[in-house]
């Protein structure tokens, strides 16, 4: 009778518990910025984008894996700390990878001014912060 029990035990715990064994983790796959947008395959094969200067179009970019349906992902391109593109999406379902992108594909009226820019990006889920990462500011010079 012992043995039966245990067995039930040892089934009904493995059942229970292998689900949340195999739900894989939200995770920052890339996060920089670039001079043009930037494609998935490009973040994947290790490439790094090149960096924008004053005269080129300037896009900061978030990769994440595992993002699930619900989450928000916000992705900004700031300047010394200040927002100047922003880019949110609410996933509409379960995604592997997700490519999140704000900037502008042209250069601004007289080029991009004097600066630290830099990538950041917030994941939330159900009002909980995931993950909020920010890329290692960069001159465009």
């Amino acid at each position: 009778m012992l043995t039966r029990v245990l067995l039930v035990l040892v089934f009904l715990g493995g059942t229970l518990a292998w689900p949340h064994a195999t739900r894989a983790e939200t995770k920052l796959l890339a996060l920089g910025t670039a001079d043009h947008p930037v494609t998935e395959e490009e973040l994947v094969d290790g490439k790094s984008p090149a960096i924008p200067r004053f005269n080129t179009p300037g896009v900061a970019y978030a990769l994440i894996g595992e993002a699930k349906k619900g989450d928000t992902v916000e992705v900004k391109l700031s300047l010394d700390g200040k927002s100047l593109q922003h880019n949110v999406e609410t996933l509409d379902a379960d995604k592997p990878s997700f490519l999140l992108q704000a900037g502008k594909s042209g250069v601004p009226a007289g080029g991009w001014p004097e600066g630290a820019y830099q990538a950041e990006v917030k994941v939330t889920r159900e009002g909980k912060t995931l993950i909020e990462e920010k890329s290692a500011p960069v001159a465009f010079e």
